[in-house]
């Protein structure tokens, strides 16, 4: 499962601050996703983080 950033996104860090394996702050300000295919054990991690994304700007990619 992998996961990406859309432009919705309010920089709010709290996909990073839950799930730093997935999800960090890029120098713009913007959450970024790891490219890479998500490990089964933060999977679940990252899901949460998607769903309670106040601006729902994560998605599965």
């Amino acid at each position: 499962m992998k996961f990406k950033v859309n432009d919705s996104c309010i920089s709010c860090g709290m996909c990073a601050g839950s799930c730093p394996e997935v999800f960090h702050m890029a120098d713009s300000g913007m959450a970024e996703a790891i490219p890479d295919d998500v490990a089964p054990e933060v999977e679940e991690s990252a899901i949460d983080a998607m769903n309670n994304c106040p601006a729902g700007a994560i998605e599965e990619a």
